[in-house]
């Protein structure tokens, strides 16, 4: 989901969504552009290669056509094209993306000769890792801080910016919403002063980031908002957090608007909450039922009975972390059974996503597996043999620590379920964080054993600060169970 610092000259922007729609295998999904923010933002989304092509020769024709030294606009930004982030969708991981951002990130920095930054999941440093470090200070803070701190120098291209692009900002993360709210008032610092009132870094809204800005072409001001978990912050709770400090400060709300593309789960949160709904998920939507039985149809799962007979063979997969997947899996669905009779929906709806999570890391599991002894078994002499291991070791400890964290997510979920409970159900909870903290510690001895074998120490150091913080949820939890 590329951003690119043009929103006034269409032929520009026409002239980018036709180098992406120039690449096989890529499908152009939305576009947008605002004069005010003087910023586009497309959205795209293929086979992880072909992906990789589309964003490159996007980035390449925005080089070619914008220039920052004229650019004028209220939204920060440091590139012409200026921030890269890949996200998993269908059948791939966050780990993928990650590779897929390191890719780009050295054609770019090669062959464009644009200074390039890795953030968010695809970072190599803690600190690059917010996008708002990476523009702190706009081009100027950034050439500032390149030229005076060693620990600033990009991690693709040349350690000084481009004359007419800039920087860029290219990583890997979960979907995200872009969501702004109009308010009916030309004083751009009260929706300055909301948006501190409701972003996370000044005590706000969990997972909010939120600028104010002024909109002259429309005599209105905004509240920019990312929202970067949906599930912690609902986009109603976003909406009505920015309303209620607007009405504080006698301002009314003129409207609000999407950037980009919504994922379908933060709608159903938004509609289920408004309208109270009891016991709705997604499978209460007629596409989403219709979707299911055409898959299940085509490529019907295992039964129970069958899963068991799989681990019971003497392949060696489904195994171990499998087995852990559908443990939390279990474990998180009687946590939706608890949140459901106590009336919980946000409980309720966290839960039924983590269960279908890892409901799917139950295939993902073995198929990681698969690979890596595929890997192993290339010829020795073959010269990609280490690269093809060192990759196929990652995504073999990338998909069973996301088991552990989603356990743990569950489990934290679970033992406020839990201790509120009523006798009868407070057993069936209790089973559930039990379960919950049993998954998680199977899948760490899994991570644990992958990562020892690992050569890639920038890989091994940002796997271990995730592995910590999961070990020390993992022994709080033990106490409280």
């Amino acid at each position: 989901m590329p951003n690119f610092s043009e929103g006034r000259d269409r032929a520009t922007v026409q002239s980018i969504l036709d180098a992406v729609a120039s690449t096989s295998d890529v499908v152009c999904l939305d576009h947008s552009m605002d004069p005010d923010h003087h910023r586009a933002v497309l959205t795209f989304c293929g086979t992880p290669e072909a992906v990789v092509e589309a964003a490159f020769r996007a980035i390449r024709t925005a080089t070619n056509l914008i220039d920052l030294r004229s650019h004028i606009g209220v939204h920060p930004r440091v590139g012409a094209t200026d921030v890269v982030p890949f996200i998993p969708i269908t059948g791939t991981t966050m780990d993928d993306c990650i590779q897929l951002a390191r890719r780009l990130g050295s054609q770019v920095g090669h062959e464009l000769e644009i200074p390039v930054f890795l953030y968010e999941r695809a970072s190599t440093r803690a600190d690059h890792a917010p996008l708002e470090a990476v523009r702190r200070g706009g081009l100027e803070g950034l050439a500032f801080r390149m030229a005076s701190d060693p620990n600033w120098a990009p991690d693709f291209g040349p350690a000084r910016l481009h004359p007419s692009a800039g920087a860029i900002a290219i990583g890997a993360r979960p979907p995200l919403i872009a969501y702004n709210i109009n308010l009916r008032s030309t004083e751009v610092d009260k929706a300055r002063a909301i948006a501190r009132a409701v972003r996370h870094s000044n005590g706000g809204l969990p997972h909010v980031k939120a600028i104010g800005v002024d909109l002259p072409s429309r005599r209105i001001v905004q509240v920019a908002m990312n929202l970067t978990d949906h599930q912690a912050t609902p986009i109603l709770t976003a909406f009505q957090a920015v309303q209620a400090e607007a009405a504080r400060l006698g301002i009314d709300v003129a409207g609000s608007e999407l950037i980009g593309l919504i994922p379908q789960a933060a709608l159903q949160h938004t509609a289920t909450t408004a309208l109270q709904l009891d016991r709705f998920d997604a499978s209460r939507v007629l596409e989403t039922r219709i979707s299911e039985m055409l898959r299940c149809k085509t490529a019907p799962e295992q039964t129970v009975a069958e899963f068991l007979a799989a681990v019971a063979d003497s392949k060696p997969t489904p195994a171990g972390g499998s087995v852990a997947a559908l443990v939390g899996a279990l474990a998180a669905s009687l946590g939706v059974m608890g949140a459901r009779l106590g009336r919980q929906p946000d409980a309720e709806q966290r839960l039924l996503a983590l269960s279908r999570n890892l409901h799917r890391l139950v295939q993902a599991d073995a198929a990681a597996y698969n690979e890596l002894m595929a890997a192993y078994k290339r010829p020795k002499h073959d010269p990609e043999r280490a690269q093809t291991i060192s990759v196929a070791l990652q995504r073999a400890t990338e998909i069973p620590l996301q088991i552990v964290e989603f356990s743990c997510e569950a489990a934290r979920f679970l033992q406020p379920l839990q201790a509120a409970a009523k006798l009868p159900v407070r057993s069936d909870l209790t089973v559930g964080l039990t379960l919950a903290i049993a998954a998680g510690q199977a899948g760490l001895f899994t991570v644990t054993t992958n990562i020892n074998t690992q050569q890639n120490h920038a890989l091994m150091d940002d796997f271990r600060g995730r592995i910590s913080k999961v070990t020390e949820i993992l022994e709080e939890l033990k106490v409280l169970c």
